[in-house]
């Protein structure tokens, strides 16, 4: 089967940053399918395993964690699925990833494509939505039925997860307060339903007080300064919550101790690196996730299509990740 990998940490202008590969097609375990990829997309986290995870020639690394196909063959234990059905999910960071014709999924981590969409824009879904429904209703507790309003700063909004996050955050009920510092940004996390925005490159403690809506009840941060963690703690709401998923550097946890806010972690990969108990939690989002898309209530957020499935595209693909200025998801489709 056709691959795409790297064998050591090159920078991404480096032909050898990710190369070609022919591979054997992958047996499935008892729990996995083998699911043919039909399309992938690109986030933060590929570029992240790319610059840390070793590797070598004799042992290329093949990364990659959404994908959209159609299952292939299935293990002996499989009961979710059979072979024909088109399935999307967001992979795990130690096995083969969605980088390649053929890949080995274990079946509580995946969900039913939406019916609505091709493989291509279904592929752009599963690690942000997964991330942001987690954060806010497995970590942050976001209630379905919010009496009275309330209302969650998201932080970074024109990002991947934080696209996914302000449409599931407004369709549970919550005055969405997004950040964004150019003009093509802010248009976006408008359009996907934020109902404020703020400059995270201004301090944010000012600009949410001009806004008349009083303190903050949730917070979803992706991208965590110590200015801005600082400004934050001035207008959180008493027992808030604040969501993190990046690496900031160590943060005062005092500053939030007098209002009694509760500090929560989301890591997508948790469950199923772990093999938690309720792994199959991510199985049943994705199936969630498949039917608001399909109901119209949220929508897909692909916005470049990148063609065929091979190293000088997803090199492409990694290099824009890297410039840092990118809106929604990028795809590739084919091999």
């Amino acid at each position: 089967m056709k691959a795409i990998g790297y064998a050591d940490n090159l920078p991404i202008d480096n032909e050898r940053a990710l190369f070609d590969l022919e591979l054997p097609i992958p047996e499935p375990g008892e729990r996995d399918l083998l699911v043919r990829v039909h399309a992938i997309s690109v986030n933060p986290r590929d570029v992240k395993t790319r610059h840390t995870f070793s590797a070598s020639a004799a042992k290329p690394r093949i990364i990659g964690y959404d994908a959209s196909g159609i299952v292939e063959k299935v293990g002996a234990g499989v009961t979710l699925f059979q072979p024909g059905d088109a399935v999307f999910y967001a992979g795990v960071l130690n096995r083969q990833g969605s980088n390649a014709e053929f890949q080995c999924i274990d079946e509580r981590i995946v969900g039913r494509k939406p019916s609505s969409l091709d493989h291509a824009t279904s592929a752009s879904l599963p690690l942000t939505a997964l991330t942001a429904y987690e954060m806010l209703f497995d970590r942050l507790a976001v209630p379905r039925n919010i009496t009275p309003q309330r209302s969650v700063l998201i932080l970074g909004g024109a990002g991947g997860v934080p696209s996914m996050a302000i449409q599931l955050a407004r369709h549970a009920g919550l005055v969405v307060v997004a950040s964004a510092s150019r003009p093509e940004s802010e248009q976006w996390v408008r359009d996907l339903g934020a109902q404020h925005v703020v400059n995270h490159t201004q301090p944010l403690d000012t600009q949410i007080k001009a806004l008349g809506i009083g303190t903050i009840d949730y917070v979803f941060s992706t991208h965590t300064s110590a200015s801005a963690w600082e400004e934050i703690s001035r207008i959180m709401t008493p027992q808030g919550r604040f969501g993190l998923i990046d690496d900031p550097e160590p943060l005062d946890l005092r500053l939030y101790k007098s209002n009694s806010v509760s500090i929560h972690w989301e890591a997508m990969f948790t469950r199923p690196m772990q093999n938690t108990p309720d792994m199959i939690r991510q199985h049943e989002i994705l199936n969630t996730i498949s039917q608001l898309i399909d109901s119209g209530a949220i929508r897909a957020t692909a916005t470049q299509n990148l063609g065929t499935i091979n190293a000088a595209n997803l090199r492409k693909a990694h290099s824009l990740i890297e410039g840092g200025h990118t809106i929604g998801k990028i795809v590739l489709e084919g091999f």
